[in-house]
């Protein structure tokens, strides 16, 4: 092969190479929609009973364990605020992703100002599920994601007053803000974000949004 079209294929081969990876980095290519993998365990919810939107279900402890995302699924975790209870939010949901495998990225906002335009960044990386952990982060919630119900999102140890079909959020009696001026319940405790309260928080969660059980309230007192 002469030297300039040996020189023209090393090139093309090396081309390839940096288009495969940063075609799998930047979440760009196509693939099938993701999937739960396992099923459900008697008590999560009454299937005889449909959840109305808003509605608040009180899983079975533990219904949950048995199901799990499908390999490479892609989650952003939206996150503000440097208190306990986000801190242990954040832990758990790392710790979830490392152990099922998850694709995970995350977007953190550091000032009321990049609330907003953190959820905007979120969204933009077409993730299959956004959680969001940080209390901060409720009201800005509230306000983008009526439109933007293509969007699945998952809010752990918090809720939104009055959220669309597309926000599924955990709370307990512990946690339970709600924002728009309801702020926290008389009950908060920030002592009740343990780590094991925080990884159930992240799993049932995720358990409901793969069995379509959106726009509710996952309560696991």
């Amino acid at each position: 092969m002469r030297p300039h079209l040996r020189a023209a294929a090393t090139l093309a081969a090396a081309a390839a190479l940096v288009t495969g990876c940063s075609s799998g980095d930047d979440w760009s290519q196509p693939r099938p929609a993701p999937s739960a993998v396992g099923t459900l365990g008697p008590g999560f919810v009454d299937p005889s009973v449909p959840l109305a939107p808003e509605a608040t279900a009180t899983p079975r402890p533990g219904s949950w364990t048995g199901v799990h995302p499908s390999e490479d699924y892609r989650v952003v975790l939206l996150t503000a605020g440097d208190d306990r209870p986000t801190k242990a939010l954040v832990t758990a949901v790392q710790d979830w992703a490392e152990e099922e495998h998850v694709d995970l990225r995350t977007v953190a906002a550091d000032n009321p100002h990049d609330f907003i335009p953190s959820i905007t960044k979120a969204m933009d990386m077409r993730p299959d599920l956004i959680v969001s952990a940080g209390n901060d982060l409720i009201d800005p919630l509230a306000m983008v994601t009526p439109n933007h119900l293509s969007q699945p999102f998952l809010v752990v140890g918090a809720e939104l007053a009055e959220p669309t079909g597309n926000v599924t959020a955990v709370d307990w009696s512990g946690a339970s803000f709600r924002g728009e001026g309801l702020g926290a319940s008389s009950t908060y405790d920030p002592a009740s974000f343990t780590g094991a309260r925080c990884s159930a928080a992240i799993r049932a969660g995720v358990a409901a949004v793969l069995n379509d059980l959106t726009g509710i309230v996952i309560w696991l007192d």
